[in-house]
């Protein structure tokens, strides 16, 4: 008896220690890329889905590691990433854990878009390099990144490979819905000529057929000159531009300028480059519902 018990906890601590053996810490980089990972992995047990950067953090063009950021990077298993040089500040992520680190680059197989000829220089006329990583503000491409990163989480995480698969056939499914509605909205604006705060929309204006005339701040970091907003309300008179959007993670006092010098139309458009630290697995299209009705009602239609 006393024999049958002993076998029995050790079958018992061995089936424990398996089941915690196959449990992932899948660390995503940024908010977007964090909310996609989270819809591939609903409801798969063995995967734990953390967000590296601060939810409000945005897109790390200049960002630098934290302890904090270190500390998560070693408990992970698997990082996931947005791709396109967005995570310029981790370098080698195994070489900062020195450990093997799994890593899953969310843009890996999509065709990129470079910089527009009008983002392309900063203020000191340095020229950018490289494909535009807003990948994930065209619900279009957040599909394509939803089934890319099922498709090497999969690679990675066999035993929940079917679960991942069929999660994002489902999302990137809403997603594609979301995009379709984007662009039959393109299809009927009255003037689809707009300027962005910067290059976050350009895969959106892509796909929904606007043409954006510039942007307002090449230089994500650095305000425009007195010289570029000269230019700014030159191309808005010029070209007849329907709009100004800025973002919520910019202030409004350059827009405000330009619509008092030009009477242009400005709003808002969320990139969900950033959202609440607890959100809602639907919070993307929420928002980007939001984003499309913005677009009609600032445009107007035919």
């Amino acid at each position: 008896m006393r024999n049958l018990i002993a076998g029995t906890v050790f079958l018992l601590t061995l089936t424990l220690a398996c089941g915690s053996a196959l449990a992932r810490t899948i660390l995503a980089t940024t908010f977007p890329v964090y909310q996609i990972t989270r819809n591939i992995t609903h409801g798969v047990p063995d995967a734990e889905v953390r967000l590296m950067l601060p939810a409000q953090a945005g897109c790390p063009h200049d960002y630098a590691l934290t302890p904090q950021d270190m500390g998560k990077l070693v408990q992970a298993d698997v990082l996931v990433m947005n791709g396109l040089g967005l995570e310029a500040f981790l370098g080698s992520p195994s070489a900062r854990t020195k450990k093997e680190l799994r890593t899953i680059d969310a843009s890996e197989g999509l065709p990129a878009l470079p910089y527009t000829e009008t983002e392309a220089h900063d203020e000191d006329g340095h020229r950018h390099s490289g494909a535009n990583p807003h990948l994930f503000a065209s619900p279009r491409m957040a599909a394509a990144m939803t089934r890319s990163i099922a498709s090497q989480l999969a690679a990675v995480d066999p035993a929940n490979a079917d679960a991942y698969r069929a999660n994002a056939d489902a999302y990137a499914a809403k997603l594609d819905a979301l995009a379709d509605a984007f662009a039959a909205l393109g299809n009927k604006l009255k003037n689809n000529r707009i300027i962005t705060q910067h290059g976050v929309f350009d895969y959106l204006a892509r796909d929904m057929g606007l043409d954006v005339v510039a942007v307002v701040q090449a230089n994500d970091t650095q305000p425009p000159s007195a010289s570029d907003m000269m230019r700014l309300v030159r191309d808005i008179r010029d070209k007849k531009v329907g709009a100004v959007f800025t973002e919520p993670q910019y202030p409004d006092k350059i827009a405000a300028t330009l619509a008092r010098e030009t009477g242009v139309a400005t709003a808002k458009l969320d990139p969900v480059a950033t959202g609440p630290a607890i959100a809602p697995l639907d919070y993307y299209e929420t928002t980007m519902r939001t984003n499309l009705r913005t677009l009609e009602n600032t445009l107007g239609t035919h």
